[in-house]
């Protein structure tokens, strides 16, 4: 068994790199990321699987689609926010604040 564990908020608070990925394993894969103020993770979607995101520092906006060409959703976020996002739906996370965002995904 090849387990991980460590203090995420620590971990996720340290890293300074836009996705540092910490842990594949057969069903789960955990990423840290670190955004710039307006950067952003990119539009994506992921057909066959749910993903957490975890805000752990600074603000943001999480878009979400039914389609590549629509933004259906926004949503404000800050640190300590989680979102769930449902398999095969658009999304993004744009930092829409004046520091670093900081978070972590599971998927």
């Amino acid at each position: 068994m090849s387990a991980w564990m460590a203090d995420i908020e620590q971990v996720t608070v340290a890293n300074e790199n836009l996705r540092t990925v910490v842990y594949t394993g057969q069903h789960t894969q955990l990423t840290l990321m670190c955004l710039a103020p307006g950067e952003d993770i990119g539009w994506e979607r992921h057909g066959h699987l749910d993903q957490f995101l975890r805000v752990e520092q600074g603000n943001g906006r999480v878009d979400l689609g039914e389609t590549e060409e629509t933004v259906d959703e926004s949503h404000e976020v800050g640190a300590d926010w989680a979102v769930i996002v449902p398999a095969g739906t658009w999304h993004n996370l744009v930092n829409t604040g004046a520091g670093e965002l900081k978070m972590y995904s599971l998927y």
